[in-house]
């Protein structure tokens, strides 16, 4: 298939170019640069200039049987502001317009990604893809971009599918890459609930590299409609920073409450890690026939930090492992999961 993908450098969509190409798929990577042209290049993809929120450099989507809206602008820094998530809000949802405007009536299927925690549950029950959403400043885009999709399809006669996905980590995320700082630091501590922080939250995360193979699975499948993509074992924030600390050889972090968390790294941080979000991909992987290659956080976590080993992200010192920073140069084979 001719695939277009926005969002064709970001953690997400590299994967993505990547494991379409080596499946076969022509595949254009909408870039805004000459590092960003590379890395599409790199990966098997064709790249082109553009930007989702300048229509007339969208013309090639609507030469794409399929396109796959990955674009976001996510802040990544602690205690963003209004402005930060309304940059991200015109990403997503101008740039979903804008697609669908050029591609006209010329698209087969349209494909985003959205997160399972927009339709979680106030009392923390489990939820599917049929529960009410409640979303809040960080996923009314992705929300609108959803009823965006569902309008625009019956009306233009095109396949919509929405795959929300679980909380995405990866070597090169940047999630992953301040926990690791901040863990090797001294400075991470593991936010929870209650008056002193010991009640955790169950979560529903995804490796990124299998995030892009779901994706891949949906076009060839020919699925449509919406579904939650995670893996198998949900896991709370402190397993999942405790499954870091072993593999980095460092102290289990202290402990802070929300309320006061709040403070240092932002509401929407503390929201996210503190609500409940049990849900499952039982679905997804009955209609696409889709299994995660990483089916825990555990396995997943150890490609993480192996990643950073081998990229001299974290190096040995005479006191054990000390960040470095980089994850360039990783290995074109490790970034499907396929190796």
């Amino acid at each position: 298939m001719r695939v277009f993908v926005t969002g064709a450098t970001g953690v997400l969509g590299h994967r993505l170019v990547e494991r379409l190409t080596d499946r076969g798929h022509d595949v254009v990577g909408l870039v805004r640069d000459d590092h960003g042209a590379e890395l599409v290049a790199d990966r098997g993809g064709r790249p082109h200039r553009g930007d989702v929120l300048e229509p007339e450099t969208l013309e090639r989507a609507a030469d794409a049987d399929a396109i796959v809206h990955a674009a976001t602008a996510i802040p990544t820094e602690p205690n963003p502001s209004a402005d930060d998530w309304e940059r991200n809000d015109r990403v997503r949802l101008q740039g979903a317009r804008n697609l669908l405007a050029v591609a006209g009536d010329d698209v087969e299927s349209f494909y985003f990604p959205s997160v399972v925690w927009v339709a979680r549950q106030p009392d923390g029950s489990a939820f599917d893809e049929e529960s009410t959403r409640h979303p809040d400043r960080t996923t009314r885009s992705a929300v609108a971009v959803e009823d965006l999709l569902e309008e625009t399809s019956r009306s233009h006669d095109f396949d919509a599918t929405v795959l929300r996905c679980g909380y995405l980590y990866a070597p090169d995320g940047a999630n992953a890459r301040r926990l690791g700082r901040t863990l090797l630091s001294g400075e991470l501590r593991i936010v929870g609930g209650g008056v002193l922080g010991r009640r955790d939250a169950e979560l529903s995360v995804l490796h990124a590299a299998d995030a892009a193979r779901a994706f891949v699975a949906a076009i060839e499948a020919g699925v449509n409609g919406t579904y939650h993509v995670v893996d198998e074992e949900r896991v709370t924030f402190a397993s999942f920073v405790a499954a870091f600390a072993d593999l980095l050889e460092v102290p289990m972090p202290g402990r802070v409450p929300a309320w006061l968390a709040r403070f240092a790294v932002g509401e929407d941080f503390v929201r996210l890690v503190t609500n409940p979000m049990p849900t499952s991909a039982e679905r997804f992987r009955r209609d696409a026939g889709w299994e995660p290659s990483y089916p825990t956080y555990r396995e997943g976590i150890r490609d993480v930090v192996a990643t950073w080993q081998e990229t001299d992200a974290v190096r040995v010192t005479g006191d054990g492992y000390e960040w470095a920073g980089s994850t360039v140069g990783r290995r074109r084979s490790r970034v499907d999961g396929s190796a």
